[in-house]
C-alpha cells in the first residue's frame, strides 16, 4: 500500500510548515487528488489518520479535492475528459492519449492555529 508513504511524506510537509510558522496544531489540511493519480483516496485518509498520530497534526480534519482526469490526444489534437490512464480518446477513439491533468497530488492548503 503505497498510501502509507504518500501520508507520511504529506505529514512531513504539513509538519514543516507548522513549526515554520510557530502553530500549536494542525487544524485541517486539504489536498488535491487526481483522478489518474493511481492514490485511493479512502485509504490515503485512513494512512492519513495513523501517521499522525502523536503528531502536531494528530485529529486534523482531512478535506480530499478530486481533480479530473485530462489528456491531449495526438492524432486529431484534441483537449478531452479522461476516466482512466489509457482509455481512448471520445473524439476520434485512438488510444495515444497524453495525460496532462489529473495525475498530481498536492497539498493545496493547511489550516493551523
Amino acid at each position: 500500500m503505497h498510501e502509507m508513504s504518500l501520508a507520511e511524506g504529506v505529514l512531513q510537509l504539513v509538519e514543516a510548515t507548522a513549526r515554520r510558522e510557530n502553530a500549536r496544531r494542525v487544524k485541517t489540511v486539504v489536498l488535491e487528488i487526481g483522478r489518474l493519480s493511481s492514490v485511493e483516496p479512502e485509504a490515503l485518509a485512513f494512512c492519513f489518520e495513523a501517521v499522525t498520530h502523536g503528531s502536531l497534526a494528530q485529529g486534523a480534519a482531512l478535506e480530499i479535492v478530486a481533480v479530473p482526469g485530462q489528456g491531449w490526444c495526438l492524432p486529431c489534437g484534441a483537449t478531452v475528459a479522461m476516466a482512466a490512464l489509457w482509455g481512448a480518446c471520445p473524439r476520434c477513439g485512438s488510444h495515444q492519449v497524453q495525460p496532462t491533468g489529473g495525475t498530481e497530488m498536492r497539498v493545496k492548503e493547511i489550516e493551523i492555529e
